[in-house]
């Protein structure tokens, strides 16, 4: 690519492609989206994950969790709910967040479990999802309007009432930290509470002394390596258990 062309992307924060996959486009309704698919080698048909980033919009963070999947043997797909914009500035990461509409969200997830169902080299029957802060709400959501065989809500917003998950048609697993102030232990019971009530195969695990966001490096404060990997542990277990057969 010209390096005019790589500056052009960079401006207006375009993400690029990182080693190892590519940015894909798929339909959401009559708009065109994008994200980034990373894939296993061979030949498949793969299980595979969507992955939904933070606030901070389909960053390099969120691409290597992709590429780690597809090294797993899973095909991913990270989303770019943003389409096209990422920063690491808290302040627009807020605003980006806040202005993004729910409802176009959604429908951006479920072209992307449409686009890896019309893979060939995915099969269709063992997709699950990952989402992390704000893509764990979305995570959630996801679930709760489409068949999924296995959800990852990674300190995203949970509900508090069974009714509120009574459409889940499959698995869950709740990665939390207990000194999460946004996501207060509270509410991670109160979640537990509503799956047991209606009757949703779950797991909910909290993360001893680490708060919001404990598995991202960038997150310099919160960042805890030991627990990251913990997390990671449960997560690789829950996939295999509920995509592998």
């Amino acid at each position: 690519m010209a390096r005019w062309a790589i500056c052009l992307l960079l401006l207006t924060g375009l993400a690029l492609a990182a080693p190892g996959g590519e940015m894909v486009q798929y339909k959401a309704g009559d708009e065109t989206v994008s994200g980034y698919l990373a894939l296993p080698t061979g030949k498949g048909p793969f299980p595979a994950v969507i992955l939904i980033h933070e606030w901070w919009g389909l960053n390099d963070w969120a691409r290597e969790q992709a590429d780690a999947c597809a090294r797993r043997g899973y095909a991913a797909l990270a989303v770019d709910l943003y389409r096209g914009k990422a920063t690491s500035d808290r302040d627009l990461a807020h605003e980006l967040s806040r202005g993004l509409p729910a409802d176009r969200a959604l429908s951006d997830l479920e072209a992307a479990l449409a686009y890896l169902k019309g893979r060939k080299d995915v099969s269709n029957d063992r997709i699950g999802c990952i989402g992390w802060c704000m893509g764990g709400g979305y995570a959630l959501e996801l679930a709760l309007h489409k068949p999924l065989q296995a959800t990852v809500v990674a300190y995203g917003q949970v509900k508090t009432r069974a009714d509120g998950v009574k459409s889940l048609q499959g698995p869950v697993l709740g990665i939390f930290g207990e000194n999460d102030r946004g996501i207060p232990l509270e509410t991670v019971k109160a979640f537990e509470r509503a799956l047991s009530e209606a009757g949703k195969p779950h797991k909910i695990v909290v993360f001893p002394r680490v708060g919001h966001a404990f598995m991202n490096p960038n997150n310099q404060a919160g960042y805890d390596k030991t627990q990251a990997r913990a997390a990671w542990t449960a997560i690789w277990s829950f996939f295999e258990s509920n995509l592998r057969r």
